[in-house]
């Protein structure tokens, strides 16, 4: 068979397994992670044997990870990730620290070398990235307390992945004492790598960008795209540094960029493809031979190392006060080992730092840990979150049906101005929220709450959407209320829809859904804050008003003409110049009304 048949059938087989698997998994209630893990096991060497060469395709596909972090570094400005810095430091860097030390000495009192034992210790400190970020960006968790000191730990780790390489050669001196002098010469080419890459991410990438975008070619911006971060990935891989961090880093600084939808939108499918390859590399890579021949070992070891992290994660969510409610879920989805710990044991192996028979037997423990982690999700939602949670959720799809005429989905601020207007009108309204400790409080100031994902049909229909007049989308993750407008139109077409939205890219989306209407978060607020700023500047109070609602007046008309043309660039640019002219021109006449 020739090797483009060969690449055609196993992309095949790969793709036929995740049909089957993941849907399967997701139904049964187990996630989408433990379901392509499930489809590497079946189709692996141990499994129907369709693909035996589990190590190459893993390599290939670990750079889901790494669009994963670009994709989550898009989201993070540099003010942002400053305002992290204590629960990266705090939280991440206690965790790795405590962890390590802890392994290192179970690794000690085993017989293994101090030297093996550390490099062991370091490398299971770390978590999966692509396990954790797709758990909580599946269940909608990232923006929970939760969700984001998971994410503080795992962005440390990150981090520690450059000092843990720099240190694995000095561990392994007695093999290699040339090598400790370069040791260093690496450490410093890595400084100048990450510095080259904030210099050019932040002078050099948004011109470039405008140069592409110049080209009016949806293809190129897309390779353009790719390009990115594979080079930047390649460029962290030569000095033997994260890939996954470095793209993070070119996240970070173009998450200011007017270009970073864009990017999100045209990396994505990627992610999300190799993302799952990565995952069924993963279950085909598990060594059921060394299970079989030392299965007390292998189990035990991973019991134990999932056990270490799970006291550590819980004894520092207590420490950095991470809600009661949520404490076990955020010890459970980072209890595993991650994939950097297999690039750390091959390193290590290489230098003599820790004996290969060693790492081939904690390289089978990693992958395992990794398929302990969805079970004990499972686990925590079926059996632990009910029981520990029962006092403060009496209010979840087991409460009667309500009948109030206005159902509201997020109670953050937004959601709480709706709801205190409808309520001192004497108009009864149902919330539904994702925090249950927002939705403990809320429920002390009588409302009728409502705990859940609003995207599941099951708890609409409990929350009394078939019975109510209007829904208010009120909540942050915008593709979570997407998919619930569109299960909203199908299932109940007889309840108007207003939103909110975060911006001009969102309204053109809730418009493309024939919401019934919707508010931008900051415009209105804005437009009071310039007409103060009006005032201020001497214009009379009367005039300051009247250019406020014809600018609002102009303004929205302008974005009901532009989305007639979103999708072509060039015409939203050529449309919004005229109109800046055009409002000017206007204001300029009303101004002069007013004087006379």
């Amino acid at each position: 068979m020739s090797a483009e048949s060969t690449l055609l059938m196993d992309s095949t087989i790969y793709l036929g397994a995740t049909v089957l698997a993941v849907p399967l998994a997701k139904k049964l209630g187990l996630g989408s992670v433990l379901g392509y893990l499930l489809a590497g096991v079946a189709i692996g060497p141990w499994g129907l044997r369709l693909v035996t060469d589990s190590e190459s395709i893993l390599h290939f596909a670990e750079f889901g990870v790494v669009l994963l972090l670009f994709l989550i570094g898009l989201e993070l400005n540099p003010k942002r990730l400053w305002q992290m810095r204590k629960p990266i430091l705090g939280l991440g860097g206690s965790q790795v620290i405590i962890t390590s030390i802890l392994l290192t000495i179970a690794g000690i009192s085993m017989g293994i070398s101090w030297q093996a034992s550390l490099v062991a210790g370091m490398a299971l400190s770390l978590s999966s990235t692509a396990i954790v970020l797709q758990t909580l960006t599946e269940k909608n968790l990232l923006n929970t307390p939760a969700g984001k000191s998971g994410f503080s730990v795992l962005l440390f780790q990150d981090i520690a992945v450059i000092p843990m390489l720099a240190i694995i050669p000095l561990l392994g001196i007695a093999t290699h004492q040339s090598d400790s002098q370069s040791a260093w010469v690496s450490a410093a080419y890595s400084i100048a790598v990450i510095v080259t890459i904030i210099v050019v991410g932040h002078f050099l990438t948004r011109p470039v960008l405008r140069l592409i975008a110049k080209a009016k070619s949806r293809e190129v911006f897309t390779a353009f795209s790719l390009l990115l971060v594979i080079g930047i990935s390649l460029a962290m891989h030569a000095v033997d540094l994260s890939m996954a961090l470095g793209a993070f880093l070119a996240g970070v600084l173009l998450a200011d960029s007017e270009y970073r939808h864009q990017l999100e939108s045209d990396i994505e499918p990627f992610k999300g493809l190799l993302l799952g390859l990565f995952f069924i590399a993963v279950g085909m890579s598990v060594d059921f031979g060394l299970l079989i021949s030392k299965p007390l070992i292998v189990v035990g070891i991973t019991g134990g190392l999932v056990l270490v992290k799970i006291m550590v994660l819980a004894g520092l969510a207590i420490k950095f006060d991470v809600p009661i409610s949520q404490r076990s879920f955020f010890a459970f989805v980072l209890s595993q080992g991650g994939e950097f710990a297999f690039v750390l044991f091959g390193v290590a192996t290489g230098f003599s730092a820790i004996p290969k028979d060693v790492a081939d037997l904690l390289i089978v423990v990693v992958a395992f840990s990794m398929l302990t982690t969805p079970l004990l999700l499972l686990i925590n939602e079926k059996i632990i979150d009910p029981r520990f949670s029962a006092p403060k959720r009496p209010f979840d799809e087991t409460i009667e049906p309500q009948e109030n005429p206005v159902v509201i989905a997020g109670f953050g601020q937004f959601g709480q101005i709706v709801a205190r207007l409808l309520h001192t009108n004497k108009i009864g309204t149902t919330i539904i929220d994702h925090d249950p400790d927002q939705v403990d409080r809320v429920r002390k100031f009588g409302y009728k709450v409502f705990y859940g994902e609003v995207s599941r049909l099951v708890l609409l229909r409990s929350a009394g959407l078939a019975q109510a007049k209007i829904f208010v989308l009120a909540i942050d993750n915008r593709e979570a209320g997407l998919r619930t407008i569109t299960l909203i139109k199908e299932h109940f077409p007889h309840v108007k829809i207003f939103a909110r939205a975060r911006d001009l890219t969102h309204v053109y989306q809730l418009k493309d859904l024939a919401v019934s209407g919707y508010q931008r978060e900051t415009f209105d607020s804005a437009l009071r804050l310039g007409t103060e700023t009006l005032t201020a500047l001497g214009f009379e109070e009367h005039a300051a008003q009247h250019a406020t609602q014809q600018y609002r007046k102009y303004d929205l008309a302008l974005v009901d003409k532009l989305y007639e043309v979103h999708k072509d660039q060039d015409k939203v640019i050529s449309i919004t110049q005229e109109s800046r002219s055009e409002i000017e021109r206007l204001l300029d006449e009303d101004n002069q009304n007013l004087d006379k």
